[in-house]
């Protein structure tokens, strides 16, 4: 970048932070301190190296802090932590910045995520439910089935259904119509197959 850009307009955020649109069509969100310190206004322009020094030392570590602490509180995938940190605005490139920065400590891990979750959630939920949302969560449709294929051995998916049904005290002896309909719904809800709940409810 050799030319200046000007702070076309400011927006109040909060009492704290305020949105800036620059003429070059980015948009960052400073606090007003900052906003204050580095004499930040309407019609300001930024030299290029003042540019350069608020996205690398002021946006792009707080991309990177702001990633390390999403994963501090919970897992995420890659894509769940972008969608996290586009809501608090950060320009794309520093968010991808911030992704390879926590992918290279291993603090973010897709394929690791997909084996986790289909270990927690494998008993409870059928193949087509599992891949269903970790494509929701952002796993690649390769990866998952990957996953889903190295787990496929210990799944017996009529075997499941029977074991949730004795969780839930059902006796398909002695279940009205009505309980049968909830279950039913219960269990395809968690993606089973239809022949397989029905034989379940049927006790077949």
């Amino acid at each position: 970048m050799n030319e200046s850009v000007a702070v076309r307009s400011i927006e109040q955020i909060s009492g704290k932070k305020q949105r800036l649109f620059l003429d070059n069509g980015e948009v960052w969100v400073l606090y007003r301190g900052e906003i204050h310190t580095l004499h930040l206004a309407e019609g300001a322009e930024l030299s290029d190296g003042q540019y350069q020094k608020i996205r690398t030392e002021i946006l792009g570590k707080r991309a990177k802090k702001r990633a390390i602490h999403l994963l501090e509180r919970m897992d995420r995938t890659e894509e769940q932590l972008r969608r996290k940190l586009a809501e608090s605005e950060y320009p794309p490139d520093l968010i991808e910045d911030a992704i390879d920065y926590v992918k290279g400590y291993h603090y973010v891990d897709d394929a690791r995520y997909a084996d986790c979750y289909v270990r927690f959630h494998g008993e409870t939920k059928s193949r087509g439910k599992l891949l269903t949302e970790l494509k929701s969560r952002g796993i690649d449709r390769d990866l998952a089935e990957q996953v889903l294929a190295a787990a496929e051995d210990s799944r017996d998916e009529p075997a499941m259904i029977r074991k949730l049904l004795e969780k839930r005290r059902y006796d398909p002896q002695e279940a009205s119509p009505q309980e049968k309909r909830r279950m039913y719904g219960y269990l395809m809800r968690r993606g089973f197959r239809c022949e397989d709940v029905c034989r379940a409810i049927e006790g077949r």
